[in-house]
C-alpha cells in the first residue's frame, strides 16, 4: 500500500536527494505529504471508476533509475540536457515552471513523481528560434531491476515565436514495472509544438502518466498520444489555452489485445477569447481489452468565440473487448462553438460486405478496416518520419499485411 512508496521515498532523501536546492525539497516535501493524506485512488471516485491501480499499490516496487537517450539534438539553438543540469545553470527559469503547470493536488500519481523528482530531461528552445529535424528523446527502464519503479520527468519550454517537434517515446523490457511520468510543455505566445508520444511497455508493465500544457497568446501546440503497450496504462492530459487565438489540437490512438487495459482522460480548458481545440481519440480493442475514454472541454467566462471539437470513437474486435467513453461540456461564454460525439461498436458489417464483393476475403477486408480506423490518427502526426514507422507498427500489431495497408 502508499506506506511503501512512502518508505521509499524516505530511502531517496536519504540517498542524496536532500543535497538538492532548497525550493526543490519543500516541493518534494509537499508533494509527499499530498501522497501521504490522499494516497492511491479507489474505483469509488468518480474519476476512477473504470480503472483499479489496486494491483500497483499492492506491488513493492523499488525505485530505479532511469535511462534517458536523446537523438536529432541540434548543435545549437535549443537546450537539452538533464534537469539537474538545467538548475544549476538556470535555476530561475527551471523554478519558473517545474511543477507549476502540473499541481500536485490534481493526481495522487502526479504527487508521487513529483516527490521523487530527479530523473528528468530539461528542453528549452530560445525565443524567434526554428528548430526544423525532431527531436526524440526515449526512456527507457533499466534491466536487471526487481520490479523497478521510475518517475521520468519532462520540462520543455518553447519562447515567443520558437518552433520545435518532439517525440517522446517510453519504453521497458519484460517483467513487472512501473513508470509514473510527467511531463510539462510551456509555449509562449506565437511558439509553435509538434510532440507525438509513444507508450510502449512490456506486457507486464504499469504506466501512468500526467501531460500538462499551457499555452500563451497565438501559439499551436499538436499533440499525439500513442498506446500501445503496459498491462494497465493511465494517462491525464491536461491543457490551458490561457492566451487569446491558441490553437490545439489532441490526437490518440490506443491499441490493446489480450487484457490490456488503458484510460485516457483529457481536459481542455479555454481561458481566453479566439482560442480552437480539435480533439481526436481512436481505441482499437481486441481480446479481452478495455478502453476508456474521458473528455472534458471547459470554456471560462468570457472565453467568447472558443470552437471547440471532440470526438471518440472505439472499435471492438471480440465480444469480450470493452469501451467507455464519456465526453463532457462545461460552458460558462455564450458566444462559443463546441461540439463532442463518441461511439462504440463493432466493424461495419455493410463495409465489410461491400470489400468482400470487391475479390477481398474475409480475413483481409477485416485488416484493411481495422488498419484504416487507425490510419485515421497516424495520417495527422505532423513529424516526418514518426508517420511511417508507427504505420509499420500498428500494421504488424493487426497483423495486416503491407499490401492491404497501401
Amino acid at each position: 500500500m502508499k506506506q511503501h512508496f512512502i518508505e521509499q521515498y524516505r530511502k531517496f532523501e536519504a540517498n542524496g536527494a536532500s543535497a538538492s536546492p532548497g525550493w526543490l525539497r519543500s516541493l518534494r516535501e509537499r508533494a509527499i505529504a499530498r501522497f501521504d493524506e490522499v494516497g492511491f485512488p479507489s474505483t469509488r471516485l468518480e474519476q476512477w471508476r473504470f480503472t483499479n491501480v489496486q494491483p500497483i499499490a499492492d506491488t513493492p516496487f523499488t525505485l530505479s533509475a532511469v535511462r534517458w537517450d536523446a537523438a536529432g539534438v541540434p548543435s545549437g539553438g535549443a537546450t537539452v540536457t538533464t534537469l539537474d543540469e538545467a538548475m544549476q545553470r538556470w535555476p530561475d527559469l527551471v523554478q519558473a515552471h517545474l511543477a507549476r503547470h502540473a499541481p500536485v493536488e490534481a493526481n495522487p500519481f502526479t504527487a508521487l513523481g513529483t516527490a521523487f523528482l530527479a530523473d528528468g530531461i530539461f528542453v528549452h528552445v530560445p525565443a524567434e528560434t526554428v528548430i526544423e529535424e525532431p527531436i526524440q528523446l526515449t526512456c527507457r527502464i533499466p534491466s536487471g531491476d526487481a520490479r523497478p519503479m521510475t518517475h521520468p520527468r519532462l520540462l520543455i519550454v518553447l519562447e515567443r515565436n520558437a518552433r520545435a517537434k518532439l517525440i517522446e517515446v517510453y519504453e521497458s523490457e519484460a517483467g513487472v514495472s512501473l513508470t509514473n511520468a510527467v511531463t510539462e510543455v510551456v509555449l509562449a505566445d506565437g511558439a509553435h509544438l509538434d510532440l507525438c508520444r509513444e507508450q510502449r511497455h512490456g506486457p507486464q508493465s504499469y504506466h501512468t502518466a500526467t501531460t500538462q500544457s499551457h499555452q500563451g497568446r497565438d501559439s499551436r501546440f499538436v499533440f499525439t498520444a500513442i498506446a500501445l503497450g503496459a498491462a494497465l496504462a493511465r494517462h491525464d492530459i491536461n491543457a490551458v489555452l490561457d492566451g487569446t487565438g491558441a490553437f490545439l489540437i489532441l490526437n490518440g490512438l490506443s491499441v490493446l489485445r489480450e487484457r490490456q487495459h488503458v484510460d485516457h482522460h483529457t481536459t481542455i480548458e479555454h481561458g481566453q477569447p479566439h482560442c480552437e481545440s480539435h480533439e481526436y481519440f481512436n481505441g482499437i480493442y481486441d481480446g479481452e481489452s478495455h478502453g476508456v475514454f474521458n473528455g472534458r472541454i471547459i470554456v471560462r467566462h468570457g472565453a467568447q468565440r472558443t470552437d471547440s471539437k471532440q470526438t471518440n470513437n472505439n472499435l471492438l474486435l471480440s465480444e469480450t473487448a470493452r469501451a467507455d467513453s464519456q465526453p463532457q461540456l462545461e460552458i460558462y461564454a455564450d458566444d462559443v462553438k463546441c461540439t463532442h460525439g463518441s461511439t462504440v461498436g463493432p466493424l461495419d458489417p455493410t463495409a465489410l460486405f461491400y470489400l468482400r464483393s470487391r475479390g477481398l476475403d474475409a480475413a483481409a477486408a477485416r485488416g484493411l478496416l481495422t488498419y484504416g480506423f487507425g490510419a485515421e490518427i497516424l495520417d495527422r502526426i505532423t513529424i516526418p518520419g514518426v508517420r511511417e514507422r508507427l504505420d509499420r507498427v500498428i500494421r504488424d500489431r493487426l497483423g495486416v499485411p503491407e499490401l492491404v495497408a497501401s
